[in-house]
């Protein structure tokens, strides 16, 4: 299967820049992922289309303030590093920029050496690992000097950082946000749970490689990155049950349904427990454990595009981003959604 099958023509100016005030005002598509069928909806509406006995799925994982700006010792040259993942203790990987001004054994003060960073390895892809000496509690040092990694598509200054964040962010971890759950208000959380839904958090934290573009021609071949992810005995136990009374398992993003299919047996028992997954879901795959999902819209040629195609149908998907093209939906992360769902499976519509 080859990358430029997953090809639409976005026009620039439906990349979304800056949040709507209200998360919920957003609009939805909701697409029959059987038929190809299409309704032109707001999210808040999303309530009408998920019925007692279901199960939504939601990450609860929290972006890190992972951008850091600093100054390699000596020289005063001006670097930049984004936090990647934790190795151990005081020890990151990370994305630095010029790579060529941090050669191994480079000292990069922060905060004029509120933070300071050793460069003590280079690994796969040029990125770096930094042991970080500090004096404090790292976590308050990262809020104070940090800023939200915004993608690279988002070219407009962030107001307000936990517009960034999903309303239910909890475990600290991720150097993306699972836009899919930006939608989501507390209350309209409420409403959803006062209908009978239950709703299971799952946790995985984002990494920077869910940007990256498919640099093969055929897609088999692309290689995922490495996320880690965590289910707990009890939210495990709540989509279980709700796939064995019959219930449909909604999941809230391209990771919260990464996490539940890496986590699942052949045979649709989500297992808890935690780990790294490099799942990577395109046409083809046959999945174990989600029956619908909520998402935004995504990169052309993306590894993204090709999950909710595997879901969908790659003609259907299609189709319906260019519907949403026509109908000048807002793309990316402060865009709008699409519901993939079975309309025969429905709850009530007003």
């Amino acid at each position: 299967m080859n990358v430029r099958d997953f090809y639409f023509d976005l026009p620039q100016e439906l990349i979304a820049q800056d949040p709507l005030e209200d998360r919920s005002a957003s609009r939805l598509l909701v697409l029959d992922k059987h038929t190809g069928e299409m309704e032109h909806r707001h999210f808040k509406d999303i309530l009408d289309y998920l019925k007692k006995g279901d199960c939504l799925v939601i990450n609860d994982t929290k972006v890190i303030p992972a951008r850091l700006f600093g100054v390699k010792e000596g020289t005063e040259a001006k670097i930049e590093i984004l936090l990647l993942k934790r190795r151990e203790n005081d020890i990151w990987e990370t994305l630095v920029k010029p790579g060529k001004k941090a050669k191994v054994g480079t000292v990069i003060s922060f905060g004029e050496g509120l933070l300071k960073g050793t460069v003590i390895d280079v690994v796969e892809e040029g990125n770096r690992l930094i042991q970080f000496s500090y004096e404090g509690i790292f976590e308050e040092i990262l809020d104070q000097l940090g800023q939200m990694p915004l993608p690279p598509y988002i070219t407009h200054q962030l107001q307000d950082k936990n517009r960034y964040q999903t309303v239910y962010a909890k475990n600290e971890g991720s150097a993306a946000a699972p836009t899919a759950g930006l939608h989501f208000t507390k209350e309209l959380l409420k409403k959803i749970q006062e209908k009978g839904v239950e709703i299971a958090h799952v946790t995985l934290h984002v990494g920077l490689g869910t940007f990256r573009p498919v640099k093969v021609d055929e897609i088999e071949a692309h290689h995922m990155h490495s996320e880690f992810y965590i289910v707990e005995e009890e939210e495990a136990k709540k989509v279980n049950d709700a796939k064995r009374n019959g219930g449909r398992i909604v999941c809230v993003g391209t990771t919260s349904c990464r996490t539940v299919e890496s986590a699942s047996t052949e045979d649709g028992i989500l297992k808890a427990g935690s780990g790294w997954t490099e799942i990577f879901i395109y046409p083809g795959y046959r999945f174990k454990i989600l029956d619908c999902l909520i998402t935004n819209f995504h990169l052309p040629e993306s590894t993204l595009i090709m999950l909710v195609s595997a879901l969908a149908g790659r003609d259907h998907v299609l189709h319906a981003y260019e519907e949403a093209v026509r109908e000048r939906y807002r793309f990316f992360s402060f865009g709008d959604a699409m519901f993939l769902t079975d309309q025969k499976d429905r709850g009530t519509v007003s």
